[in-house]
């Protein structure tokens, strides 16, 4: 296989010096160039075109999201987003996963650095697999994830496994949807919740985000849905026609008090590599809502969710995944499937009617 040729784009001299040893290290990469700001990287461009980007957003003479729009009306290419985790640039890159990019990594302010080396493995990694991913689906289908290499845990580091389903799950009609997505989740949810009515089931949300990505996400979508968005403080109300997002760096459960559905955002290590984890948020609804619940895995990198998704089906819930051709990256649905814990697929434009339906 040739290697995948890489194009990094960043005013930090550290930053494209220190990414292109880390990755020049990893035979299947190779880096064709190193710009410090688009007009450069548009020049290098013109002689060879790479196979994935990674940019930085806020630059001189043009910034990275004029740069991506570009891009991806000219040649649709993977990008990957490397951007410093702040308020205003949360809000910037929501921008750019809203515009196509593939992914967000997101650099500190401090011992950049000795950040990027220890991650140059896990950025490899998001290199490959953004080259696999489908670019001209990225245009409309733009994902939003971050790296991370912690320890692969289960949920039992949050919370154990149901024993079994207890009798006050019977107490309650009310109806819970839980979805988990990573890579290509932004732009797949904004397709599942715009096209929701107002009335539907109280929806819990796990996407692969930081923090401070999250609240600029919810309130992304919040002014774009009928239902109300908005990123979880504990112990929240699951209300109809109220969305959830689990806040970046938080793991999320579904809890009960009476009849009423609540959420609980609680620390904790990563599990299955993620903070917040898809598969914590769907064990805590296995336990809590059993078979009132309708379980969705969609577009994501890697299994967070198969097993916490296995678990809802075996107590009784509806669970559904995307299917491939909807996706932009094919893993997590997939893993889901192997495991036997899907009762439907469905494509992307499908998944809100079956939300919807709840109601009838």
């Amino acid at each position: 296989m040739p290697a995948i040729k890489v194009l990094i784009v960043d005013d930090s001299a550290v930053v494209r010096q220190v990414l292109s040893a880390a990755l020049s290290g990893d035979s299947s990469i190779e880096v064709i160039g190193a710009a410090p700001d688009p007009v450069f990287a548009m020049e290098r461009m013109r002689t060879q075109w790479p196979d994935v980007i990674v940019l930085d957003v806020e630059m001189p003479r043009m910034d990275g999201i004029t740069f991506l729009k570009k891009i991806m009306a000219e040649r649709p290419t993977p990008v990957v987003i490397c951007s410093t985790l702040t308020e205003r640039g949360a809000e910037t890159t929501m921008q750019a996963l809203a515009a196509g990019a593939f992914t967000v990594i997101t650099k500190p302010k401090v011992g950049l650095k000795h950040f990027l080396e220890g991650t140059s493995d896990d950025l490899a990694s998001t290199i490959k697999a953004a080259s696999r991913a489908n670019a001209r689906k990225l245009v409309s289908i733009p994902p939003a994830a971050t790296i991370a290499a912690p320890p692969k845990l289960t949920a039992d580091a949050i919370l154990s496994a149901a024993t079994h389903t207890t009798q006050a799950m019977a107490e309650t009609t009310d109806r819970v949807v839980a979805i988990g997505t990573s890579t290509g989740g932004t732009q797949a949810l904004e397709t599942v919740l715009t096209a929701l009515p107002r009335v539907c089931p109280g929806i819990v949300i796990v996407q692969h985000m930081p923090e401070k990505f999250t609240g600029a996400f919810a309130a992304r979508l919040n002014g774009l849905c009928q239902i109300e968005v908005r990123e979880a403080k504990n112990s929240d109300r699951v209300l109809p026609g109220l969305a959830l997002i689990a806040p970046g760096g938080k793991h999320m459960l579904l809890k009960r008090n009476g009849a009423q559905y609540h959420v609980e955002i609680v620390g904790g290590p990563p599990v299955s590599r993620h903070r917040p984890s898809v598969d914590v948020l769907f064990r805590s609804v296995s336990k809590t809502a059993g078979k009132n619940a309708l379980g969705i895995i969609m577009t994501g990198m890697g299994d967070d969710g198969a097993a916490g998704l296995l678990e809802m089906r075996n107590a009784g819930a509806m669970t559904l995944g995307q299917d491939e051709q909807s996706c932009v990256v094919y893993g997590m649905p997939k893993e889901a499937a192997k495991r036997g814990a899907l009762g439907k697929t469905l494509p992307l434009g499908a998944i809100a009617g079956e939300i919807a339906g709840l109601n009838r």
